[in-house]
């Protein structure tokens, strides 16, 4: 399964941003999918997931109320809307895909993962 992003760019504090993760290679119904983010000198962070079915949704305390997580079947493609984007959502974000029906906050259950988008927000 090859996972490819994209999305990422700079943005003021307070602007938004749609991150698309879109999956090749595989059954996309067979994965759980998750974004993550890293941050220079940090380790990497879960921030949302979905699970295969599409009916449940995770957020991290940090970014609950402000991303929105999503999929789309027909186009097996993951979405993550980011709204009142702050300073500290700068990072890469990557997506992840795990082959399982339930999802999981820790990178190392993740099977598949993209190469990666920049996300710059400015003050």
């Amino acid at each position: 399964v090859q996972l490819v992003e994209s999305g990422g760019g700079l943005v003021q504090a307070g602007g938004s941003l749609r991150l698309s993760c879109v999956a090749s290679g595989g059954t996309f119904l067979s994965y759980s999918m998750g974004w993550f983010r890293q941050a220079p000198g940090k380790e990497r962070e879960f921030v949302a997931a979905i699970t295969r079915s599409g009916s449940n949704l995770y957020y991290a305390n940090s970014v609950k109320g402000r991303f929105t997580i999503s999929g789309d079947v027909a186009k097996n493609t993951v979405y993550l809307q980011m709204n009142i984007l702050k300073p500290e959502d700068t990072a890469i974000y990557y997506c992840a895909g795990r082959y399982s029906s339930g999802t999981s906050s820790r990178p190392a259950e993740y099977d598949y993962w993209g190469q990666g988008t920049q996300v710059t927000v400015s003050s």
